[in-house]
């Protein structure tokens, strides 16, 4: 089990973290994941992939055709300037997704997940961003299988809680994985509605020692 040392945070580059450094005192980890890489990247590069393409086609288009018929040869220089900075910025869509298609194996190397008995802890960004989710929190969990995923053999799953939602991608085996999230979080639940001398006799409440086996 990781422990807080107060010199490695002071001089460990943020990047350098991995998720157990996250972990609680006596928070048992049950499984340790990160996305499918090929899945994962494929999917980034998709991911605004047709809108980028008829973006960028357009505006090549209206350029071209301003060279064609030499409009810019007779453009005073700071309208020449003007109509630069404005396809630059028009062109931000593409930007974007060549941005977020550059940088899909740095996020890649950022991205892991992890299922405590506690919470959902999950690192992600370019530079390190960690979110939890604490189980009792947890109002919805979802699997979406896209046609990417479909050709992985992997999927989405999609956590509403009280305070936000958000989607671990690209993850191998998802319908084991939600099934998992959903019997802790009706433990926790039921743990918390149910007063000791009204606790069913399979729930333990919060020292339920969970299998760590994802398969089981």
């Amino acid at each position: 089990m990781a422990k807080y040392n107060e010199k490695n945070y002071k001089t460990q580059n943020k990047n350098d973290y991995v998720i157990d450094d996250f972990l609680m005192k006596d928070e048992q980890l049950l499984l340790k994941s990160k996305p499918n890489k090929k899945a994962f990247i494929v999917s980034k590069i998709l991911f605004m992939l047709p809108f980028a393409l008829i973006w960028i086609f357009f505006d090549a288009f209206f350029i071209y055709m301003m060279f064609a018929n030499k409009i810019f040869s007779n453009l005073p220089v700071f309208i020449i300037v003007f109509l630069v900075v404005f396809f630059l910025l028009h062109l931000t869509p593409f930007w974007f997704w060549l941005a977020n298609t550059l940088t899909a194996w740095a996020q890649y190397k950022n991205v892991e997940y992890a299922f405590t008995n506690k919470r959902i802890i999950i690192k992600s960004g370019l530079i390190t961003d960690i979110k939890n989710i604490y189980y009792s929190d947890v109002e919805s969990v979802n699997v979406k299988v896209g046609i990417v995923d479909k050709m992985f053999k992997v999927g989405d799953i999609y956590i509403k809680s009280k305070q936000s939602a958000t989607a671990i991608m690209d993850i191998d085996a998802p319908y084991i994985v939600i099934n998992k999230i959903q019997a802790i979080v009706n433990d926790i639940k039921t743990d918390i509605e149910y007063p000791n001398a009204l606790r069913p006799k399979e729930n333990t409440g919060y020292s339920t020692k969970y299998n760590n086996d994802v398969n089981s």
